[in-house]
């Protein structure tokens, strides 16, 4: 092999173990970014929807979700479940429900800082008559419940609407926190007529947090509020007529039982069964604590001005109390007014020890019979029959 051989030979050796020992450069993928027009486009969209249908199959990508004077066919739910952070949803005009006999609801929504409002002159109509046969929930016609306010979390908000005719209970809050109900106006006086409005409740509340309900006005056949369990709740500024009044429970039997941190304050009842209620189920068990009423005002009351009782079951008195759900931590405040002379004033019911830690001040409900079977009254605080 010639010089000249030989140098080129060993060039191709030493380049050869350049390659080897050089690493092959690492090809980076171009970054990925988010589709900002998307972004935008919905973050700036306001949709208009006439049908129930396209609304709810197009909810996701509206930042502001306009129902639009919408008939719903029977049987469906206008379904505003699982919406995106944010989104508004205004009721504008009339929405109505046709008639079918099934559970409902008749509509629902879901999701993280949702506010639901309505336009001026709106109107929700679940056309109840329809449903209505004096039965409510309790028998007849299978009948549906009409908003279900579940799972809305962080600053969620309904406010401003106007609702008629529920078949059955209007407004259900269930696992919600952070939510806020304001100037909702529920009239269901139709169903008054031959008593055929039953079970018409205006707020249900079950295992929630930090609820705020205010500025209701509500005219229906049963309770104002029932508070079935939760914490944190507050229902201030409310008038009420025509039902069962401000109540806590049936506390029991449920999966969830504790009720405690409740403020229900600066409120009226009128022509209704009850003004005050505290009801616990017989033979069950949870807890009912640090619950205050505070200056509510009572008139055209026909059964109890006040009415604590633990022996609720079945949806009636049973007579004899049981000490399972235990009620501490009770505060009345000014609560005043007058019931129909047929009506008791205060009825207690509570077991061995099982009611504590009352505390009463400026409580007068007067016009009425004093209750001669009262038991179980905690001998401190000022509670009396």
């Amino acid at each position: 092999m010639s010089l000249l051989q030989k140098s080129f030979a060993l060039a191709l050796v030493s380049a050869a173990t350049f390659v080897a020992a050089t690493p092959m450069p690492v090809v980076t993928p171009a970054p990925v970014f988010p589709d900002l027009a998307s972004i935008e486009k919905r973050a700036n969209s306001s949709c208009t929807f006439t049908d129930a249908a396209a609304a709810s199959a197009s909810k996701t990508s509206c930042a502001t979700i306009v129902l639009s004077g919408i008939t719903v066919p029977s049987g469906t739910t206008l379904d505003m479940t699982g919406l995106t952070d944010g989104t508004a949803v205004i009721f504008e005009g009339t929405t109505t429900w046709e008639y079918e006999a099934w559970s409902g609801p008749l509509f629902s929504v879901s999701g993280k800082d949702i506010a639901v409002s309505g336009a001026t002159g709106h109107v929700l109509d679940g056309n109840g008559a329809k449903w209505w046969d004096g039965k409510g929930s309790n028998g007849g016609v299978t009948k549906p419940k009409f908003f279900y306010a579940h799972s809305l979390t962080g600053s969620s908000s309904i406010k401003g609407l106007n609702v008629l005719n529920t078949p059955v209970q209007a407004f259900s809050v269930n696992s919600a926190t952070g939510l806020t109900l304001d100037s909702i106006t529920i009239d269901n006086s139709a169903g008054d007529t031959g008593s055929l409005g039953h079970n018409t409740d205006a707020f249900d509340v079950g295992s929630s947090s930090g609820i705020t309900i205010s500025n209701a006005n509500v005219k229906n056949q049963d309770d104002c509020l029932a508070i079935n369990s939760g914490t944190d709740i507050t229902f201030t500024g409310g008038t009420c007529s025509g039902g069962h009044g401000l109540s806590i429970g049936s506390v029991g039997g449920r999966s969830d039982n504790t009720v405690s941190g409740i403020n229900i304050a600066s409120s009226s009842v009128t022509a209704s069964a009850n003004g005050v209620r505290i009801k616990t189920v017989s033979g069950a068990t949870g807890t009912v604590s640090n619950v205050t009423y505070s200056d509510i005002k009572l008139s055209g009351i026909t059964s109890y001005g006040i009415v604590i009782q633990q022996d609720y079951k079945n949806g009636s008195p049973t007579g004899t109390p049981t000490t399972g759900v235990p009620i501490t931590d009770l505060t009345l405040s000014s609560i005043t007014g007058t019931v129909s002379s047929s009506a008791t004033n205060v009825y207690i019911l509570c077991g061995s020890s099982s009611c504590s830690s009352w505390t009463w001040t400026g409580v007068s409900v007067t016009g009425g019979k004093a209750s001669t079977a009262c038991s179980g009254i905690p001998s401190a605080g000022g509670a009396a029959c």
